[in-house]
Order: structure tokens, then C-alpha cells, then sequence
């Protein structure tokens, strides 16, 4: 079992920055991939980003792309999405999500497929207003 913990989330101005951390523990050998999305208002959950357990090529959504970037602390088990010039649109419920070995590998635009995590943070609200 791997159990995520979101946190970093907040109230910002349009144009503002905000990093998520995702704080992995348990069976952290086991994860493959790890994954954001993000519940807005009006819509169903999205993909936002994602980047291999290991490190390698991140994989973004086209509404983020320029604005956001995931990454990993290398000393821990953790996983960051820097959003910055952050706009209304973006508010909403930031899950972190991590795709473990009983699903097995994925790549490309199978990042973007929930049911392809099978381990769920219980989210952290970003809220972007003036």
C-alpha cells in the first residue's frame, strides 16, 4: 500500500505562484508513476502532469504546458508541481496519484487515464481570485 499526502495549496492572485508537494509513503518501491490532476468547477477530474517515479521526461496537460512543472526531491519520497502564472481557471481540488507495479508501467498519453493510478491523495484546494 502507498499512501499520499498533498499539501501546499492556498488562496493566490491571478499571476501568482503556488508549489504541491505530494508526500509518498509505505510501499514507495512499488510506484512507477506519479500524477497530478485536478477537480475545477463544473468539470470532471483532469491530468495535469505526471513524471516517472525514477525521474525522466514529465508529461503535462496543454492547459498547463509553460506554466507548470513537476519534479522530484531526489533525497526523499516527494513530488512537486510548480504552478506559476496561475489563472481563475486553475482553481479547484489538486490530487497527487501514483501509478504502482499491481497496474504496471505506463507511458505517453496513458499518463492522462485515471483509472491507470491505483494510490489517491485526498487533495489540497488551490484557489486563484483577486
Amino acid at each position: 500500500q502507498v499512501q499520499l499526502v498533498e499539501s501546499g495549496g492556498g488562496l493566490v492572485q491571478p499571476g501568482g505562484s503556488l508549489r504541491l508537494s505530494c508526500a509518498a509513503s509505505g510501499r514507495t518501491f512499488s510506484i512507477y508513476t506519479v500524477a497530478w490532476f485536478r477537480h475545477t468547477p463544473g468539470k470532471e477530474r483532469e491530468f495535469v502532469a505526471a513524471i516517472p517515479w525514477s525521474g525522466g521526461l514529465t508529461y503535462y496537460a496543454d492547459a498547463v504546458k509553460g506554466r507548470f512543472t513537476i519534479s522530484r526531491d531526489y533525497a526523499e519520497n516527494t513530488r512537486y508541481l510548480q504552478m506559476n502564472s496561475l489563472k481563475p481557471e486553475d482553481t479547484g481540488v489538486y490530487y497527487c496519484a501514483a501509478n504502482s507495479n499491481t497496474i504496471g508501467r505506463i507511458s505517453g498519453s496513458q499518463y492522462e487515464r485515471e483509472a491507470l493510478y491505483n494510490n489517491w491523495g485526498q487533495g489540497t484546494q488551490v484557489t486563484v481570485s483577486s
